[in-house]
């Protein structure tokens, strides 16, 4: 069951052709070889994981062709194992073979991220905490790369700075103190902008609470310390929906954050350092 939906808008249009582009350049040499021809291929998954990217292959090859017709096999956001067939392409040759690289590129590293967002998931299956996403994406690849995490079973936090206004450190410090910073947003952002304070200390998430925060990032806050201000915090906003994160948190500490009360907990590392899920590309005789 695909769990994700992934839009296909002009810009990831032009997105695909500018990737197209890069490895195109004047044109691939090896196509006077396969003039006229018409060929088959498939996908297969080398290994074991949660297929990502499958939804952008059709389209970019009928860039290059639009003839080109696929068969997909395996929905995104779906597990596969090694050896599983993924989808099927039918098309001139010369457009299956200009587009393989680009179009396995992309899957693989999405294809990567979901499966790495999988894994972190299910650690915390049963304890009520979803975990999400944060903006350190790859330049360019920002709404794939969340997307790919959406369809690994994660949440997707700010898409960019005009989502919501998180507040840090320097924002406190230069505005002078978490109250200033929250009523000087509050009153620039429009009315459903939510405010999200990041507390380094038990001092600001308590002011945060007190200033009417939406939600309060707890950052690098141990467990232990955890199960006593997290219920101290949602007692402060006295039943205001107020949504407690935690960042700078390890994998194998998810389980005893799971225990704390949190609503999320934010990281970086399946987009960061998820290594690829291995595709290939094999074409039929």
């Amino acid at each position: 069951m695909t769990i994700a939906r992934l839009p296909f808008t002009p810009q990831l249009e032009q997105q695909l052709r500018v990737w197209l582009a890069e490895d195109l350049g004047r044109g691939d040499l090896t196509a006077a070889a396969l003039a006229g021809c018409t060929g088959r291929a498939h996908w297969l998954a080398k290994a074991d994981g949660v297929f990502c990217g499958g939804v952008l292959v059709e389209p970019l090859f009928r860039l290059l062709d639009p003839s080109v017709e696929m068969r997909l096999l395996v929905a995104d956001g779906e597990p596969v194992a090694a050896g599983q067939r993924l989808l099927e392409l039918e098309g001139p040759a010369a457009a299956l073979v200009a587009g393989e690289r680009t179009a396995l590129n992309l899957a693989m590293r999405l294809s990567g991220i979901a499966t790495a967002t999988a894994a972190l998931v299910a650690a915390l299956v049963g304890t009520g905490v979803a975990l999400a996403d944060t903006r350190k994406t790859s330049p360019g690849l920002r709404v794939l790369e969340k997307y790919a995490v959406r369809c690994g079973g994660g949440l997707n936090h700010r898409l960019g700075l005009d989502d919501a206004a998180m507040l840090k450190e320097n924002h406190l410090a230069w505005a002078g103190g978490v109250a200033a910073a929250i009523a000087a947003v509050r009153a620039a952002a429009p009315w459903p902008a939510r405010v999200i304070v990041e507390a380094e200390t038990v001092a600001e998430a308590e002011a945060a609470v007190r200033a009417g925060a939406d939600a309060v990032l707890l950052d690098e806050f141990p467990p232990h310390q955890l199960l006593e201000l997290v219920p101290r915090l949602r007692q402060l906003a006295q039943g205001r929906g107020l949504v407690l994160e935690a960042s700078g948190v390890q994998p194998h500490q998810l389980q005893a954050y799971g225990a704390t009360g949190l609503d999320l907990i934010s990281t970086s590392a399946p987009i960061t350092r998820s290594p690829w899920l291995d595709l290939s590309m094999r074409f039929d005789a």
